[in-house]
């Protein structure tokens, strides 16, 4: 597994210098991956809802919650759907996801390992779907910073899953958790500070 991991983040390196110009598509980001999985494909959706890229977290966050329903009904979810694939990023930006994932696998690759496996087997994906779809839904929100930490939740998620690491799992809870709590205060305060106070003041 860490052989693995040290690979694709030198794969993923190599492939953000051999980018030109021209606009690069997910599709083109998964295929840099190899073999399609649940984990992978969670980071790469995640990945750029990181970065100020105008209109992705809406994009992304649709995306994610799609894949939380199919993962629900059970569907296969190892590859990308057509919609999403065609996705295209500038190569700047590409550049960036691609650097952002490699450092994601290099630091996974020193820490992870297979442990408290029994939160990643396939049986057990209904709690993923649940907390995919949260994450994709706070993710879709335009709240100021609001992505950063339910996509960070959905990496360690897909790390864990690609890598059978179960605290890795965990840790995407905690993350969701906070992400949720963040939501909930800044929505909190935006009703008492800005929201109330006009009602009032219109009436």
């Amino acid at each position: 597994t860490h052989t693995h991991t040290q690979t694709l983040h030198r794969r993923l390196r190599d492939a953000a210098d051999q980018l030109t110009e021209s606009p690069v598509s997910l599709a083109h980001l998964a295929r840099i991956h190899g073999s399609a999985m649940q984990g992978t494909l969670l980071v790469l959706l995640a990945t750029p809802c990181v970065l100020p890229i105008p209109g992705i977290g809406n994009v992304l966050g649709l995306a994610l919650m799609a894949m939380a329903l199919a993962l629900w009904r059970g569907d296969d979810c190892s590859t990308l759907p057509n919609r999403i694939a065609e996705i295209e990023l500038s190569a700047r930006w590409a550049r960036r996801v691609l650097m952002m994932l490699a450092r994601a696998y290099e630091w996974a690759g020193r820490w992870s390992r297979q442990r408290l496996v029994r939160l990643v087997v396939v049986r057990r994906r209904s709690w993923l779907a649940g907390n995919l779809g949260l994450m994709g839904g706070v993710i879709f929100l335009p709240i100021p910073l609001g992505n950063v930490l339910p996509a960070l939740a959905i990496v360690l998620l897909g790390l864990g899953l690609a890598l059978g690491d179960g605290l890795a799992v965990i840790a995407g809870w905690v993350v969701a958790a906070a992400a949720v709590t963040y939501t909930v205060a800044v929505c909190a305060g935006a009703w008492i500070w800005l929201i109330a106070p006009l009602g009032v003041w219109l009436r």
